[in-house]
């Protein structure tokens, strides 16, 4: 039988994330100042290690990103789980009779928008419209989001199960209950989403 999860539990995670999402953002820092990714070859044309950039430090910081973004997915995973525990739990009668989603902050600006949602896939099924503006996706909302990554992540991690989502619509707001699944299309949503540097405001 699962334990009570709590509110303060999921926060716990969500800055444990958040602790994460910094560090990471660090040593793409130290990329960002040698002007090299996470692919790029360390070496010249003649195999020798390039002049033009500190390899130490490219090579060091690549590792930890890696590293730091699988620590980012298993913490991303336990809040998806605890949040779905949750959510079962005041179902039940269980723990806070208030949505864990809204914690400490109501976030109401959106960071992303529909702007395609195919015939009969999950995100239809789930009464996703174009247009929607998403507000809040699972454990993701505009006081953690730092790309549009984090939603794939939410996505990759809770095939199978109920993602709570929630949606401006016609500047009214809509909660829906979206599970990411294999279908005829492509993808596990069968929808498409743009940033929210596009999103009219």
């Amino acid at each position: 039988m699962e334990a009570n999860v709590t509110r303060d539990s999921v926060l716990a995670l969500i800055h444990e994330k958040e602790k994460i999402e910094n560090e990471i953002s660090q040593f793409k820092s130290v990329l960002d100042r040698n002007s090299v990714g996470m692919t790029e070859a360390l070496v010249d044309d003649c195999g020798y290690p390039r002049q033009d950039i500190d390899v130490y430090q490219v090579r060091d910081a690549r590792h930890k990103i890696i590293c730091l973004m699988n620590d980012l997915k298993g913490v991303m995973l336990k809040i998806e789980q605890n949040l779905h525990i949750l959510h079962g739990q005041q179902r039940e009668g269980v723990g806070l009779p208030v949505d864990p989603s809204t914690s400490a902050v109501q976030h109401t600006e959106p960071i992303a928008r529909v702007n395609f949602v195919a015939p009969h896939s999950p995100a239809e099924e789930a009464g996703i419209c174009v247009e929607d503006l998403i507000v809040e996706f699972g454990s993701v909302n505009a006081g953690n989001l730092k790309s549009l990554q984090d939603i794939s992540t939410v996505v990759q991690h809770t095939q199978g199960r109920s993602v709570s989502i929630r949606v401006k619509r016609h500047d009214k707001m809509v909660r829906l209950s979206l599970t990411p699944h294999v279908w005829s299309g492509r993808g596990l949503l069968g929808c498409n989403i743009i940033p929210v540097e596009t999103v009219e405001r």
